[in-house]
């Protein structure tokens, strides 16, 4: 048996190494024949809508031609103006692209790329799922890697191979607009779900017509913006990017992400787009990344006209792409290709670096199997959008909502009492997706999917119209006095109300922000309910943890259901009626004071204890988020017992197991996250207070008990040091999970 794994393995061996070579000189062969001109084609992605005629619907065959025919451009990105098409007029689309590079002299096919954040959510029809956030809640990597599966297919169905996914931003300001497209504020957790995320895409082989080339985004540091403001500047010492952020990538990298997308912002001045030292030497060099690097809309000219360190956009180029940048995402216009053109010719670029950024393409576009053909045969895509795929979806929100509250188990509600719903959140499904979904800022949703539910309609599904009373209550921005007194009036007839309150629909830029509060208008809707002393359970409908601290106290239950997607209403109303058992955890801290963010692994100066407080002064406690990282609670309650270590003691080099026992203790069957955090009690470089290394989401009936075993490495006793090196250092080690710790000694 050893013998034939052994032939086996040699055999593939020899097999992926025959393949590798024929890319190789498939490769050298067309960059032979290829002429300057088409080369800097191929590093160019143009927008769609630069193929529309103002006003007019469908592409201009004259501006397809000119991209195409005269400047060879190799990659095109996003939709028509208007909408997101069906999967019948993508083919049209993609037809329409094909027929126009037919008549090139090399007719080397179009690499068309798209953001499908959570599903193929630029094509209608398409399954959608949570938003990352939300999926990272759910704590289940198998769930992350189903979903993107889903997501291929679809994309796929679409006739589209590449994705702009997943976002792997490490978020450090929780009012930064991207957050809720990120797996929250963890390293660990962020590596393994975007791991995950990369194998649901590329299944290890994206030659497969079900498969897609990931798109990891934004490296790096993009997340960690000062301001917690869109596309402004980061402070990052680099030993911190390197033990926080590098980490992330390196797993995707290993997983087998075929692109990289750079990010729009500036670390200690120097814009990523600009930096060759993280781009060429730490990227492509020190992870040995040998995919595409992309650029983010319009990057390499906000090198000149926003950051301000190219004097001319031919400058900018220039900086770019010797920087180690091999596809520019220009994408409203041709100026990339003139002035690179013009850069190569005077011997300012030097044609190794353009051969190495085409090869790099070439390669991508081989390995997808383009060079056969792009188009999707309708029929070989019979589960698209299908009943097995939304139940998928359906599974993962209600995995990921997050029960943070539950005052004398005021949950589950009773179908046969009086409810009201209220709440600008309670009747959109604009609330429940947010943006990247059909339209870039997600607005037009409510229309284009009359047939999924929101809150209210999903509630009043399961508990009928006649006990089930309905008011807006407030706006989102707008203070409405008028509205709170509607609410209030029906209120008084209700036993419990479900306020559903969050935030408008947004992403990037649009979705900036001068206060993390919740707006005033909600805020006056919640106050005034809660002066009628009845039950009010809070479901928070939103990208990032708006604080809440004005009236958190004054709430019975509280819910937080991030972006669920269109299936998120019918999840959430069956986890408020009992049918599904709450089972996800938050994926960040949980903010109580805008001018007290720390993160859950914060250094132990951010947590001072009370014994530490001087006598003569009062403190305000420096720690105390609304709710922490990992918190999560269920209908049923869990106990953990028995941790165990397999040694106390360990030298450099060996691993240790942990085992611990965890028993459902309560009535009824659920699904418990069991997190392990790693406590370094000692180090030269101030130690975290905890840290998260690893977790595995189990279910379990009432009464009983699973063991669940782990097991820790020396790279996670490790952290890195001044000299930028990751190492780790005797001492005495703590391990936490649930209520249970024990101690062991690296020796």
């Amino acid at each position: 048996m050893k013998r034939t794994i052994t032939l086996l393995f040699a055999f593939y061996c020899a097999l992926s190494t025959a393949q590798q070579n024929a890319t190789d000189k498939k490769i050298s062969e067309l960059l032979s024949k290829m002429t300057l001109e088409e080369k800097i084609g191929q590093m160019t992605q143009i927008t769609l809508g630069t193929f529309e005629e103002k006003g007019k619907p469908g592409l201009s065959v004259a501006k397809l031609n000119e991209g195409i025919q005269k400047y060879f451009i190799g990659s095109i990105l996003n939709t028509p103006n208007r909408y997101s098409p069906d999967t019948k007029e993508w083919r049209q689309i993609m037809t329409m692209i094909h027929n126009a590079n037919s008549k090139n002299r090399l007719p080397i096919p179009v690499l068309y790329g798209i953001d499908a954040i959570h599903g193929a959510s630029y094509t209608m029809g398409a399954t959608l799922f949570p938003q990352q956030i939300g999926m990272a809640a759910t704590f289940n990597t198998e769930i992350v890697k189903k979903g993107a599966s889903i997501s291929a297919y679809e994309t796929r169905a679409s006739s589209i191979p590449w994705v702009f996914s997943p976002d792997l931003d490490l978020p450090r300001n929780p009012a930064w607009s991207r957050i809720w497209e990120s797996f929250g504020e963890d390293t660990y957790l962020t590596s393994r779900m975007g791991e995950a995320m990369v194998n649901g895409f590329e299944g290890g082989n994206i030659s497969s017509k079900y498969q897609v080339a990931s798109c990891m985004k934004h490296f790096i540091g993009y997340g960690s913006t000062t301001t917690g403001k869109d596309r402004t500047p980061s402070i990052i010492p680099e030993r911190v990017l390197r033990q926080f952020d590098l980490p992330i990538y390196e797993a995707a990298i290993k997983a087998g992400a075929k692109s990289v997308m750079i990010s729009s912002g500036e670390i200690n001045g120097t814009p990523v787009h600009a930096s060759k030292y993280l781009i060429t030497d730490v990227l492509k060099k020190e992870l040995g990344f040998k995919g595409v690097v992309v650029t983010d809309w319009k990057d390499i000219i906000y090198l000149h006209t926003r950051h301000k360190v190219a004097e001319t956009n031919r400058e900018a180029v220039k900086i770019a792409v010797l920087a180690g940048v091999d596809m520019s995402m220009v994408p409203e216009n041709y100026s990339f290709c003139i002035d690179l053109l013009d850069l190569v010719n005077k011997g300012e670029v030097p044609m190794s670096r353009i051969d190495d950024a085409v090869s790099r393409i070439l390669k991508l576009k081989i390995e997808l199997n383009l060079f056969e053909g792009t188009l999707a045969d309708a029929k070989l895509y019979p589960k698209f959008g299908s009943a097995e795929f939304i139940n998928e979806a359906y599974n993962a929100a209600a995995e990921s909502i997050t029960l943070l509250k539950n005052k004398n188990a005021i949950l589950p509600l009773n179908k046969n009492e009086k409810i009201l719903v209220t709440g600008p959140t309670a009747n959109s499904m604009v609330a429940l997706n947010g943006g990247w979904t059909y339209t870039w800022q997600g607005d037009k949703t409510d229309e284009l999917v009359p047939d999924k539910m929101t809150i209210l309609e999903a509630i009043q599904q399961k508990a009928g119209t006649t006990n089930v009373m309905y008011a807006k209550g407030a706006d989102l921005a707008l203070e409405n006095d008028e509205e709170i007194s509607k609410a209030v009036a029906l209120a008084k007839d209700a036993s419990k109300i479900v306020l559903c309150l969050g935030e408008k629909n947004y992403t990037e830029t649009p979705g900036d922000i001068t206060s993390l509060y919740i707006s005033a208008s909600q805020i006056k809707l919640a106050l005034a309910l809660a002066k009628l002393n009845k039950p009010i359970i809070l479901i928070l409908n939103e990208g990032r943890p708006r604080l809440i601290s004005d009236f958190e106290d004054k709430m019975d239950a509280i819910v937080q259901c991030y972006l669920p997607g269109n299936e998120g209403g019918r999840a959430l109303a069956a986890i408020l009626f009992g049918e599904v058992n709450p089972s996800g955890r938050l994926p960040y801290n949980y903010p109580r004071f805008p001018n007290s963010l720390e993160k859950y692994n914060r250094k132990y100066t951010e947590s001072l204890a009370d014994s530490e407080q001087n006598d003569d002064a009062k403190y305000q406690r420096s720690y105390q988020p609304q709710f922490e990282f990992g918190t999560g609670l269920s209908y049923t309650t869990f106990t953990y017992s028995n941790l165990q270590l397999d040694k106390t003691e360990i030298n450099s080099g060996e691993e240790i197991s942990v085992s611990v026992e965890v028993t459902n203790t309560g009535k009824m069957a659920g699904k418990e996250a069991v997190l392990l955090y790693l406590s370094d009690l000692y180090a030269s470089i101030t130690p975290e207070v905890k840290a998260l290394k690893r977790f595995e989401k189990i279910a379990l009936e009432p009464n009983e008990t699973k063991t669940v075993r782990f097991k820790l490495n020396q790279k996670d006793l490790q952290f890195v040091n001044n000299d930028l090196k990751w190492i780790s250092e005797k001492g005495t080690f703590k391990v936490q999970i649930g209520n249970q710790t024990k101690q062991f000694v690296l020796k």
